[in-house]
């Protein structure tokens, strides 16, 4: 099922950029560097679900983290963003998809973080709204993120899409009452996650339009 939107938001690792080496290295390397544990990309992966890096960072370095840590991460971040990619066919649908409708990203990474993901790839330009997960009180699965971002855009949730590759985003898509769209290239995406639509690349998701 799917029904035609007025604005489209977009999760971004997985969804957009190819990060998931880059992410979890700069979180193990910030909590090595404040005296943390030792941990696998599969357990930072999984915490992803916590909240906003600060609350992942508290978590993984077993202790409150201090604005240091949650700096070193982004510097961390920063100096690796160089290894993102953008997925085939990302850029050239958001340039067709923002000349068309408002567009936006809601990310669990922060605010900071994404800007310096999207401005090193070259997509920030094609979003009007960028929204952190330290931006909402109530991370995914919760609606909140998706709804703020379709607020800031003009539209109602019920007249946008999100799109996201992983269970947490579907389900942030289906409790705001936006089309959940799974991005079925994301290293997150699970088939028996229930999904509006499903696409096998970027550029179906133009079919919205119609």
């Amino acid at each position: 099922m799917s029904r035609p939107v007025d604005a489209v938001v977009f999760d971004m690792d997985g969804t957009l950029i190819e990060s998931h080496e880059v992410v979890p290295a700069a979180y193990r390397a910030a909590v090595r560097a404040g005296g943390g544990p030792s941990y696998t990309d599969a357990e930072v992966i999984a915490g992803y679900s916590i909240g906003s890096p600060s609350d992942l960072l508290t978590h993984l370095l077993r202790r409150p983290a201090t604005a240091a840590d949650l700096d070193r991460y982004h510097t961390e971040l920063a100096a690796t963003a160089g290894r993102v990619s953008v997925y085939p066919g990302v850029a050239e649908m958001l340039a067709d998809l923002a000349a068309r409708v408002p567009v936006g990203v809601f990310t669990g990474a922060s605010h900071r973080a994404a800007e310096i993901m999207l401005d090193r790839v070259g997509l920030l330009g094609h979003f009007r709204v960028v929204l952190g997960g330290d931006q909402v009180t109530r991370p995914k699965p919760a609606p909140e993120g998706v709804e703020v971002a379709c607020r800031r855009l003009g539209v109602p949730a019920g007249r946008a899409a999100y799109v996201g590759d992983s269970p947490l985003d579907l389900r942030a898509a289906r409790s705001s009452g936006a089309v959940a769209v799974a991005a079925a290239w994301g290293h997150q995406y699970d088939p028996a996650e229930p999904a509006d639509l499903s696409l096998s690349r970027p550029g179906e998701l133009l079919t919205l339009l119609s």
